[in-house]
């Protein structure tokens, strides 16, 4: 601990001497400081053992001076380093240096075979250090060259004698002192390499940190698009663990329709090293035995691009996938409601104008022949002529009101303040009393009303007004969407609890197409089959609307040319939702039995 308190303020200066463009890389800070502290630790010692060799020696040698004075050198490139943070120059200059060092010296003390010469096997290993190719190449060519220029140099005669025989002290020092530096120069990679491994172990644990906490999910592709590499993040999204993703396991997982789109977006993005983007669907949880897919699918977006560092073709895929099924329900809402909105102000176009027609004509009737009552007797109009166009007058009344009684009741009904009132009354009366009310238009347009009333039917429990609305409204719709010769059948039977009310007629029918819109509001079906009827469109929407107050439902068969069958079912007691135990149930004379009532157009 001590020892390490000691060695703080040096490492903290040596630290302070880095320059600022290296301290964005801690592995690059490290070589920095490296490199800075071995030139000013190796310079400082020899400056400061050149006063003890004066000591020992008396005055220097020329060999001992210029290896002394030339240590000034690695101080000057440390600071050059700490100035500038040009890590690669000040590398080919140390190169330069250590390499001019040890031929100088061995140019003086016997060429080739000096002491010295072994030094020049360093200056690669040093270079190394760099982790730079070019300051490797250049520090190996600058030593291969001083060797061969000593060896010319010796060959021409031209250097001095080696020391004599009892300087191979100074060989024993070379090969000492390029030992330990060669010591020194392993510590320094091995530092580098425990630095290195320190980096990449914090990187990966920084990463690995990163994606088991994002819900994104990131995976590595290969060039047939299998995944190589899955995050944590997949199983709480998929439902399954990493290595069932591994791959084709992701693919498999992807909708049949959706595969396309996936595999293109992976070869494009390969292929052009481009970023893309897909959704498509993918299951999860589990695969069921066989493959078989269920209904668990969810929404997944991915942005995917080539892994940087390779060449070109087909390159590595790195994708990020997130789950956007949420985001694709509020979608589809938005487009449901986007639709429906249209889908409204279309059904709000046809009530102006199925309004505008259905109140201008009575109206239009109403005010010209009140006119002409005012002016009877200018215009001669007799007893018999008033009484017609006064009948006339209550026609249209009588129609306005009705249409205006169906609107208000419509609107009621979605407002939910429409309120039945239940009471027993007996089913049978109500529909001889609705037929009643319409055998006389049935019989003007030529078409038979036949009623079927079957056992078992006596009283039930509910709004009886709505009721008589109900059958009223289906027989109207049946006689006028029926020609002339056909038959419009009121049938009632009873079921377990609930009492089955079906209006048929032999008319033009409806499209299939048309079926499901039928009790839409203001919703006419036109079409070249049929001719154009008065009417508001309200009909059927009023009677699913009092069917849904009684607990009741609505079915609808039909097919063009053939006629349509509607029946109706509701609770014989729409109080408890059923039959009421009490209920009575005794026949009526005649109503006991099933019968087929004619009224024929010739009644």
């Amino acid at each position: 601990m001590c020892h390490v308190s000691l060695l703080a303020p040096i490492h903290d200066y040596v630290d302070s001497l880095v320059h600022a463009s290296a301290r964005r890389d801690v592995l690059t800070a490290a070589r920095h400081r490296t490199f800075i502290a071995a030139r000013l630790l190796g310079g400082l010692i020899m400056l400061a053992a050149f006063p003890l060799a004066l000591a020992l020696r008396g005055v220097p040698t020329a060999i001992e001076a210029m290896f002394f004075g030339w240590f000034i050198l690695p101080i000057l490139i440390a600071w050059y380093l700490s100035r500038t943070g040009r890590f690669v120059r000040a590398s080919m200059l140390s190169s330069l240096a250590f390499a001019g060092l040890a031929g100088a010296v061995a140019s003086q003390s016997g060429g080739i075979a000096s002491f010295a010469a072994i030094w020049l096997v360093l200056v690669p290993f040093e270079a190394a250090l760099s982790a730079s190719r070019p300051v490797v190449v250049v520090a190996a060519g600058t030593a291969l060259g001083t060797a061969g220029l000593l060896l010319l140099l010796g060959v021409a005669g031209v250097l001095p004698e080696p020391f004599p025989e009892p300087a191979t002290a100074f060989s024993a020092m070379g090969i000492g002192s390029a030992a330990l530096y060669a010591t020194g120069l392993a510590l320094a990679a091995e530092s580098l390499a425990r630095t290195d491994r320190r980096v990449q172990s914090v990187g990966e644990a920084r990463y690995w940190l990163l994606a088991r906490n994002m819900t994104d999910i990131i995976a590595r592709h290969g060039r047939n698009g299998s995944v190589l590499f899955v995050s944590p993040a997949a199983e709480p999204v998929i439902g399954v663990a990493e290595a069932e993703l591994i791959g084709h396991g992701l693919f498999d997982r992807v909708h049949v329709a959706d595969r396309p789109a996936y595999l293109t977006a992976l070869a494009d993005a390969a292929r052009d090293a481009a970023g893309r983007s897909v959704e498509f669907r993918l299951r999860r949880g589990p695969l069921e035995p066989g493959g078989a897919y269920g209904a668990d699918f969810i929404w997944i977006e991915m942005r995917c691009r080539p892994l940087d560092g390779q060449p070109g073709g087909n390159r590595e895929v790195v994708s990020v996938m997130r789950d956007v099924t949420e985001r694709k329900l509020q979608q589809q809402a938005l487009e449901s409601a986007h639709a429906e909105a249209e889908r409204a102000s279309a059904a709000k176009g046809r009530f102006l104008a199925t309004m505008s027609h259905e109140l201008r004509t009575p109206l239009n009737a109403i005010i010209g022949f009140s006119d002409m009552l005012m002016n009877g007797d200018a215009l001669n109009i007799g007893p018999a002529r008033r009484r017609e166009y006064a009948q006339l007058i209550n026609d249209s009344g009588q129609h306005l009101l009705a249409v205006v009684n169906g609107i208000l009741d419509m609107s009621r009904i979605e407002m939910g303040r429409f309120e039945i009132t239940p009471e027993p009354f007996l089913l049978a009366a109500v529909v001889r009393n609705c037929c009643d009310l319409l055998v006389l238009r049935a019989r003007e347009a030529g078409i038979d009303l036949v009623v079927r009333n079957g056992e078992g039917i006596g009283e039930i429990v509910a709004d009886k007004r709505a009721v008589k609305q109900i059958l009223l409204n289906l027989l109207v719709n049946a006689i006028k969407f029926t020609e002339s010769g056909g038959r419009v059948t009121v049938a009632t039977e009873a079921e377990r609890g609930f009492v089955r009310l079906t209006v048929e007629d032999t008319g033009v029918g409806i499209d299939e197409a048309h079926i499901p819109h039928l009790g839409d509001p203001f919703f006419q079906v036109r079409g070249s089959y049929d001719r154009p009827h008065d009417g508001t469109g309200l009909g059927l929407s009023i009677v699913k609307g009092l069917l849904e107050l009684h607990g009741g439902t609505m079915e609808i068969v039909s097919r063009r040319h053939e006629g349509t069958r509607i029946s109706v079912r509701l609770p014989m007691d729409c109080q408890n939702g059923g039959r009421r135990e009490d209920a009575k149930v005794a026949p009526i004379a005649s109503t006991s039995v099933a019968t087929d009532v004619r009224m024929k157009k010739s009644a």
